[in-house]
């Protein structure tokens, strides 16, 4: 069992992608926006969006074809800069992250990408490709975040279940590969991988 944190910034499409994977009904805590968030939560590029995350979404994927069968436990993160203590809670004991970037709202996606690498969790960066979006190629979004090599940069859409799965496998891949390199090193591992 592996505990995977998917985060990104506001209206990212975090609820979308546990939905689109989970195999259980998700557990989601979306709320209508109010007036109250109107000076906090931008709406800009993202208009029609009418809910939000206000603690954190919850589903699970069973990958028994995996060259190593695996259960994941998928916790989605509110995208609000305000909520990032509780990103803190939701990360302890996972295997690593998924940032789901939005490239028409992209200075929402560095909170996040350097919050995971503050904490030093393993994460991939997923561009989620918006209907009406312009296309980037991974590496241009690699070089606006700069992001180092080493971090994978995949495109997928969020409403497609291969797509995020194959996110999801990639993230797994990448934070095995990240405790091999450290092992290799003889850095002691980090306490985050060791509890997962």
């Amino acid at each position: 069992m592996l505990k995977i944190v998917i985060a990104g910034g506001f209206g990212a499409g975090k609820t979308t992608a546990v939905g689109a994977v989970s195999e259980i009904t998700p557990l989601s805590t979306e709320e209508y926006l109010t007036e109250a968030s109107a000076d906090v939560d931008s709406l800009a590029g993202i208009e029609a969006k009418e809910t939000t995350t206000v603690a954190f979404d919850f589903g699970r994927l069973s990958l028994p074809d995996a060259p190593m069968p695996l259960e994941l436990f998928l916790f989605g993160a509110p995208g609000q800069d305000r909520f990032v203590d509780l990103w803190y809670d939701l990360s302890r004991g996972a295997v690593g992250a998924v940032v789901l970037v939005d490239t028409r709202r992209l200075e929402s996606s560095f909170t996040p990408v350097s919050f995971f690498e503050d904490i030093g969790l393993p994460f991939v960066v997923a561009v989620n490709q918006f209907d009406g979006a312009h296309r980037y190629h991974p590496e241009q979004v690699r070089a606006a975040l700069e992001l180092p090599a080493a971090v994978p940069v995949v495109t997928c859409d969020a409403r497609d279940t291969n797509h995020v799965a194959g996110v999801l496998l990639a993230l797994v891949g990448h934070a095995v590969n990240s405790v091999a390199t450290i092992n290799r090193a003889g850095h002691a591992p980090s306490t985050t991988l060791q509890d997962a």
